[in-house]
């Protein structure tokens, strides 16, 4: 791909995001999406017939020494065939042409190198990654202030009404506690130098490269927060299927049971797909209605499981973790301010002056805290890397 093609494609990639641009939101204008449209036909067009030139020049730049082989073999058939004892002029012509092929080689640059076009893209390509938010799995409230409080009524036991005979005194009854939580909101923040040359110069939109890594900071920020919150629970260690099916049963109880998940990473994941039951059935089946969801059999419980990668849930201390119960009722994370990204190229950080180096600083910020809602609501349990079933 030649200088040409890349600004040809860059050009493209302009027009065919004004287009989608005029056809959403409030300034909407299909007339000049049409437009839009028109002008990436046409360079598009531009583009192809470049791409056809590149070839041609490319094709013709080439002289394999396989093709001066070809010749002379060619030549040798037909000096067997005539046995002649003279080097004919074809003879000597395909012994230049192997000449020219040894002397004249792509991998030596002043040797014909240099006129080797290189085939170099800077589109940014993706690698597939497994990415998950644990913010999915808790309860989100939004929040105006910087503090506040939660007020819950305290679990109890209570007794019921005493026996009073006719005319007996009715005794007092105990009545209901109330505890209260507390939050704080913190600010969490980052932020990217990147230099005016790179943004001017580049023929990809490097501003949404950068805005997506920031995005998947934020994420990255909230899962370590819920994690650690989570982290405070006293660890349960479970040696097997049983140990599941108490924590669900006796631990979590009828509270809880019905809407608890167990949450684990694919080191857990590869474990549970081996347990079986007695006639050698795996335990761990698609849910019939959404076959993406799998479904644990614990005896006469049968619970979802969710997967978050080794990457954002990892093994640590050849522990394999699991969350068991409902993080919903569990856990609650007040968000005060979702992630906010501004740039500048006058700003200073420390020592650093865009102004002065000619940069532009992308910063992100948001504003959070987590706290747990109920302790009883779920168990941090762990498994051992080469657990005994």
């Amino acid at each position: 791909m030649n200088k040409k093609m890349r600004e040809l494609l860059r050009k493209i990639e302009e027009k065919r995001a004004l287009a989608q641009g005029y056809t959403e939101g409030e300034n909407k204008d299909l007339e000049k999406a049409k437009q839009m449209l028109n002008e990436i036909d046409k360079l598009q067009e531009e583009y192809e017939v470049e791409k056809k030139l590149f070839e041609a020049e490319k094709e013709t730049a080439k002289l394999t020494e396989g093709e001066a082989a070809k010749v002379e073999k060619a030549i040798e058939d037909k000096k067997e065939d005539k046995k002649a004892k003279e080097e004919s002029s074809i003879e000597k012509f395909a012994r230049q042409i192997r000449n020219i092929a040894k002397g004249l080689n792509e991998g030596t640059p002043a040797d014909g190198g240099y006129t080797v076009p290189e085939d170099i893209s800077t589109l940014v390509e993706q690698r597939r990654e497994a990415k998950a938010s644990l913010i999915d799995l808790v309860s989100v409230e939004n929040v105006t202030t910087n503090k506040g409080s939660r007020t819950f009524k305290k679990r109890s036991q209570q007794t019921g009404f005493t026996k009073v005979g006719e005319g007996g005194k009715i005794t007092k009854n105990s009545t209901p506690q109330f505890e209260r939580i507390d939050y704080e909101i913190s600010k969490y923040a980052g932020y990217l130098p990147i230099t005016n040359e790179l943004l001017e110069d580049t023929d990809i939109n490097i501003v949404n490269t950068i805005v997506e890594w920031l995005g998947d900071e934020s994420r990255v920020t909230r899962n370590n927060i819920i994690l650690s919150l989570i982290k405070t629970k006293t660890e349960t260690e479970l040696k097997g299927l049983d140990d599941i099916k108490k924590v669900l049963n006796v631990t979590l109880g009828s509270a809880f049971k019905s809407t608890s998940v167990i949450v684990t990473n694919d080191d857990g994941l590869q474990y549970l797909d081996t347990l079986k039951d007695t006639e050698g059935k795996y335990l761990l089946q698609p849910n019939p209605a959404n076959p993406m969801q799998l479904r644990l059999a614990a005896g006469a419980v049968t619970v979802p499981i969710t997967v978050i990668p080794n990457a954002d849930l990892p093994t640590t201390s050849s522990k394999i973790p699991f969350i068991i119960g409902d993080l919903k009722e569990g856990i609650r994370f007040f968000d005060r301010k979702q992630l906010t990204l501004n740039t500048s190229n006058v700003a200073s950080i420390g020592e650093l002056n865009a102004f002065e180096e000619d940069l532009t600083l992308f910063r992100g910020i948001e504003r959070e805290d987590c706290k747990i809602r109920d302790d009883q609501a779920f168990v941090n349990a762990y498994i051992a890397a080469t657990p005994s079933v």
